[in-house]
């Protein structure tokens, strides 16, 4: 039989001599079939090079490993190092990998997911912190069932499953205990007016690390006005953003005063200590002697503000981060920041979900994070311990 255009499992059907619902149930691999018709149905399918259906794709001719990675962004170092982490133990056990970004847009997630289950991919890997709404939560139980429907898996990595129930596997890394420790690194050398830079609300991963930045102040007998939480979300031009608009207010107004004029367009806000839920746009916080940034890259950014502005670190403001991007310990000074496991992060979401599938689903796997000392902090400069004029 010669077909003009895509060969149809109604063609398969015929050629085997058994019922589309047959070849069905054999390309799907969810149904037992006698070995002999499983066989004639396979060899039909390869005679009329039935590619087109995924499933058929995959069985004939012994299957196609496939895992495909979704990241927000490949510019990233902390998702280049994922992506990095998934490709090479997709790599070591014999799997193809297909890696597609989606600039942060629900709608491209979503196309990707459908695309990938079509075209058979084994395990469908979503990396990185999410605002996790009602939307979100109806989207992931979506992928997740989906994918489970077609014989795949949903693994989200580095960030959590909105409910326990949803059939996805969950490896992550402890945000908030990084941020307690960084925090208390801080804390510990005797600053008591630290900045969070890089706030977003909503966001899983940062939502975290403010958490844990909250409660190492806490920890250190601080209240909660003690704590100042600027969102501006993340990136170099967040960050060098974000800092400028602090340096240029001097440290001065507390949360809840008047916004700063230059700041009135710039996305920047900052959440009133006592009221963590909300923001007051653009408010500086009280004087500080150390900047915690939400990640790496918001990092750079503040230091470039920093040294624009004249001022030196760690002599007059200490700065951390957090992730360890491979350039962290050549920015300028070294930066002290949370290694997070990114390469490890991708392996293991690799390695767990074939390690144990009957079983993976529905796991939540938590990787550590440890404190990576370098050269940008140091105790507050003579007479600011308690937060004195930040130099300008």
């Amino acid at each position: 039989m010669t077909s003009k255009g895509r060969v149809t499992i109604r063609e398969v059907a015929e050629r085997a001599g058994v019922s589309m619902a047959t070849v069905s149930r054999v390309l799907s691999g969810n149904h037992p079939v006698p070995a002999a018709t499983r066989a004639r149905v396979l060899r039909a399918a390869r005679d009329l090079d039935y590619v087109a259906n995924a499933h058929a794709r995959a069985l004939v001719g012994g299957g196609r490993k496939m895992v495909a990675v979704v990241l927000r962004q490949v510019t990233s170092p902390f998702y280049a190092q994922v992506a990095e982490g998934v490709e090479a133990e997709a790599a070591a056990r014999g799997w193809l990998c297909l890696v597609g970004t989606t600039g942060g847009d629900p709608g491209r997630e979503l196309e990707f997911v459908q695309l990938m289950r079509e075209e058979g991919a084994r395990l469908v890997i979503l990396v990185g912190g999410v605002v996790e709404d009602d939307a979100y939560r109806e989207r992931v139980a979506h992928y997740a069932q989906a994918l489970a429907s077609a014989g795949a898996r949903l693994v989200l990595c580095g960030r959590p499953a909105p409910d326990p129930d949803i059939p996805a596997l969950v490896v992550e890394f402890d945000n908030e205990a990084g941020a307690r420790a960084i925090t208390g690194h801080l804390l510990s050398a005797g600053h008591r007016r630290i900045v969070f830079l890089g706030g977003l609300p909503g966001n899983t991963a940062l939502d975290a690390r403010v958490a844990g930045y909250r409660a190492a102040l806490a920890e250190h007998g601080l209240g909660p006005e003690a704590a100042h939480v600027v969102d501006c979300g993340l990136g170099r031009a967040a960050g060098h953003r974000a800092m400028t608009e602090l340096l240029k207010a001097g440290g001065d107004p507390g949360p809840g005063d008047t916004a700063t004029p230059d700041s009135a367009t710039s996305g920047t806000a900052t959440r009133d200590a006592a009221n963590p839920g909300t923001a007051t746009p653009d408010a500086a916080p009280a004087r500080f002697t150390a900047v915690f940034a939400g990640d790496d890259m918001v990092a750079a950014g503040a230091l470039r503000a920093i040294a624009d502005a004249g001022l030196r670190v760690p002599q007059d403001i200490s700065v951390v981060g957090y992730n360890d991007i491979p350039l962290a310990e050549d920015f300028n000074p070294p930066l002290t920041t949370v290694r997070t496991p990114a390469e490890e992060l991708g392996r293991a979401a690799v390695r767990i979900a074939l390690r144990d599938p009957e079983h993976a689903a529905g796991a939540h796997h938590l990787l550590g994070t440890h404190i990576v000392v370098r050269d940008s902090v140091q105790p507050p400069p003579p007479g600011r311990e308690d937060g004195g004029s930040t130099p300008v």
